[in-house]
């Protein structure tokens, strides 16, 4: 190498760009030609979104009817973190993905060929690079949609909203109504064995026996005090009755304890089933949408200025350091 060489400081850098300014200002004149040249090749797409905030509770009987003490999070209250990251998996879903390219018929929007070999594969790639989820420092989810047409950008994005709202109450009515199934079958099983064991204290009661303690009581004495006035015929019928009374007493007992236990159990599962008949018959939205989406009156992408400049800046650069590498006094 020659033993000449530049300085490494801003004398030295100075002249160097100096020497070389023609080689330099050419090839950045060309790129910044080039640059915008190729920024209008790119085609425009506008940007749409909406910005939603997930509910913070997913039942209604909970959020309303319980016991303030026992009452889950204030359904009006916006959801955390937790519930960001579950709508956003969502939205992501399969099923909300399928509903937006066949409402759309993206495959066509997209000018994909339908019998292209990975035509399913080019189209997921499209979606997910048009459209975008996120969560918000606000802890909010933001659905994004850029599309070279302003108002399928705008459409897209207030269908996705929609959608998750539909897919998401969907299955909590589903979960809801099994559960409400599962309870109303137990509550009837419970209520019919109540049922059945009244109409076998019916069948007891009309035999004589109404209060088995008090009646033994009641009777003894009377039984006790005709065999003291020699009263045959009386005592007779008297001991008749505790003979029917004793048969039958047992079981009165035994009935009346069991149908005591089960009252008390049908009173906390009527409780609920009434919870679970609320879930499963209404619904209260699962998002709220602070902005929808409108047709944006600009193109944000791509941003033209900034390909122009970097592209510029970026040649400028790597022109100096190749030329700095190759220069023979370097």
């Amino acid at each position: 190498m020659n033993d000449q060489s530049y300085d490494i400081n801003s004398n030295g850098i100075f002249q160097f760009l100096k020497k070389r300014r023609n080689v330099l200002l050419i090839t950045s004149a060309l790129a910044f030609i080039s640059s915008i040249i190729f920024s209008f090749l790119i085609e425009d797409k506008f940007e749409s979104s909406v910005i939603l905030f997930p509910s913070t509770t997913t039942s209604i009987s909970r959020a309303l009817l319980n016991d303030e003490n026992y009452r889950e999070k204030d359904f009006l209250e916006f959801g955390e973190e937790e519930q960001a990251e579950q709508l956003i998996q969502l939205l992501n879903s399969d099923e909300i993905r399928g509903h937006i390219i066949e409402k759309f018929d993206l495959m066509n929007h997209y000018d994909i060929n339908p019998e292209e070999k990975y035509r399913q594969t080019k189209l997921y790639e499209e979606y997910q690079e048009n459209i975008d989820f996120y969560r918000t420092k606000f802890m909010s989810v933001k659905i994004e949609v850029l599309d070279t047409d302003k108002n399928y950008a705008a459409n897209i994005a207030n269908e996705i909203s929609a959608k998750v709202e539909e897919v998401l109450s969907g299955i909590l009515k589903k979960v809801a109504r099994q559960g409400f199934e599962i309870v109303e079958r137990e509550f009837n099983s419970l209520v019919a064995e109540i049922n059945r064991m009244e109409d076998t204290l019916n069948q007891i009661r009309a035999k004589g026996v109404q209060d088995y303690e008090t009646q033994v009581e009641v009777l003894s004495n009377q039984y006790g005090a005709a065999l003291v006035k020699g009263n045959a015929s009386a005592a007779k019928e008297i001991s008749n009755k505790l003979d029917t009374i004793s048969k039958y007493g047992g079981k009165y007992l035994s009935l009346v304890q069991q149908m005591e236990y089960e009252r008390e159990k049908l009173s906390d599962l009527r409780k609920v089933y009434a919870e679970a008949r609320v879930n499963a018959e209404s619904s209260i939205d699962q998002t709220f949408i602070v902005n929808r989406a409108y047709a944006s009156e600009r193109a944000s992408y791509p941003v033209r200025w900034l390909i122009v400049v970097s592209s510029t800046i970026a040649t400028f650069l790597f022109t100096m350091i190749v030329l700095i590498l190759f220069d023979p006094k370097s």
